[in-house]
């Protein structure tokens, strides 16, 4: 692969290259080691690896790279690559792949009017989406609804008419949506190519198979990327979904897992139908819980799991309001 003519302004290309030289290829887990290393110790501005991609875009000669590409990088990034000898047709790819290996640090203290990312998980039906919105606006913090995103992955899977099981394809297309929220709605919403999928995501038939369509290994891999670097532009965050704190954010400043009872879940979510004036049948509801739970801990990726070192706040008998209330009390009782 030809050399890149990029120079780097922390100077990659005298970093490894002799250390490299013997090696035939390098694995994205040392290039992440050995960037985020260089990160810390030569270029104390830059913080983290997701802040590599603030930069304007850089157009790469198809002759140098293979396809031409105008990325949302910085020269940087795409120094780093060529500097540690990987070999890839699309760097951007590669470079994604990097990023989505890295954690973002857990601050030394616990600060509400700095960094800090606050988890909540927990199964179907204990609240999480709401209880997380009311409690980042009461802490001041931005709210990211990472159920929303795999829910826009199931709706496009329909409305493309791409099967679940075609996972490359469906990834894909998922991918050329680029995913991502309007911050300036409350809540964030979620956008396909620019245009807001609004209730589509809720739909019955999207539910039906969100849970398969969050069990595919690669759409995780994008996903988790697509979160880390989220929290890079918005790094005072309360984060909810399935894996948050055990995949995604696993140094969160605070972690949470919400649970309840199944029949209290189901329970709540005949309540919200009724309350718009749909019919409900609990009964069916139960199952369908029941039926989410088996699906969701029993995936290969991202299954759901009580993370290391979160709290466990069981909802079954508190309303919204006290569980919220609960986790403020928690999260401010640990800041300093």
């Amino acid at each position: 692969m030809a050399a890149h003519a990029i120079q780097s302004p922390v100077g990659f290309h005298s970093l490894g290259q002799d250390a490299l030289a013997s090696a035939a290829a390098l694995s994205v887990a040392n290039a992440t080691g050995i960037l985020q290393t260089q990160i810390n110790s030569t270029a104390p501005a830059v913080r983290t690896v997701g802040d590599l991609l603030s930069g304007e875009p850089v157009h790469i000669a198809p002759e140098s790279w293979g396809p031409s590409i105008d990325a949302p990088a910085s020269a940087l990034a795409l120094d780093f690559i060529t500097s540690m000898g990987l070999q890839a047709s699309s760097p951007m790819k590669l470079f994604e792949r990097i990023v989505a290996e890295i954690s973002i640090p857990r601050p030394d203290v616990l600060r509400l009017d700095g960094p800090v990312i606050v988890t909540i998980d927990g199964p179907a039906g204990t609240g999480k989406s709401s209880v997380a919105r009311q409690l980042a606006k009461q802490l001041g913090l931005d709210f990211l609804d990472t159920g929303a995103m795999y829910r826009a992955a199931a709706a496009i899977s329909i409305d493309h008419k791409i099967a679940i099981t075609d996972h490359e394809r469906l990834v894909a297309i998922v991918k050329d949506a680029d995913l991502h929220f309007d911050w300036t709605t409350d809540p964030p919403a979620i956008l396909a190519w620019q245009k807001p999928l609004g209730e589509r995501i809720r739909d019955s038939e999207v539910t039906a198979i969100v849970s398969p369509v969050a069990g595919i290994g690669i759409l995780r891999v994008h996903m988790v990327m697509k979160q880390r670097l989220i929290a890079r532009q918005h790094p005072r965050l309360v984060s909810e979904g399935r894996d948050q704190g055990s995949v995604v954010f696993p140094d969160a400043s605070a972690k949470f897992y919400l649970d309840a009872k199944a029949d209290v879940r189901a329970r709540r979510r005949a309540d919200q139908l009724r309350a718009c004036g749909l019919s409900a049948d609990e009964g069916a509801i139960l199952r369908e819980i029941i039926a989410r739970d088996e699906s969701d801990m029993n995936r290969v990726d991202g299954p759901l799991v009580r993370p290391d070192g979160s709290d466990i706040i069981d909802t079954s008998d508190l309303t919204r309001d006290e569980v919220i209330a609960e986790l403020e009390r928690r999260v401010r009782g640990a800041a300093s």
